[in-house]
């Protein structure tokens, strides 16, 4: 599985139509609207990469509203609860 962060730079007042856009398309699985340099982020899980090469350039990049992406694909997950089991050296459960 393929994860990406797609950074999302909107027309002006555009950003709602374009997030109900990428929402709807196979392959975003969240899209979150934010503060910032950027106005939309959106989470891109695919099976490969070839996969995440044909979502961004020929969906993503043409919805109407969009000015421009940048697209961060991530190596290794981390989340909270595999953070607590990587510190937890004592074995019990916090």
């Amino acid at each position: 599985m393929v994860t990406a962060i797609i950074l999302i730079d909107a027309e002006q007042s555009q950003a709602p139509d374009v997030a109900q856009s990428l929402i709807a398309l196979d392959g975003i699985a969240e899209v979150y609207s934010v503060a910032g340099q950027h106005d939309l982020v959106a989470v891109a899980r695919v099976h490969h990469h070839d996969d995440l090469a044909e979502l961004v350039t020929a969906s993503v990049q043409k919805i109407p509203g969009i000015k421009g992406t940048n697209t961060l694909i991530a190596f290794r997950a981390y989340s909270r609860r595999n953070l607590e089991a990587l510190w937890d050296f004592t074995g019990e459960q916090a």
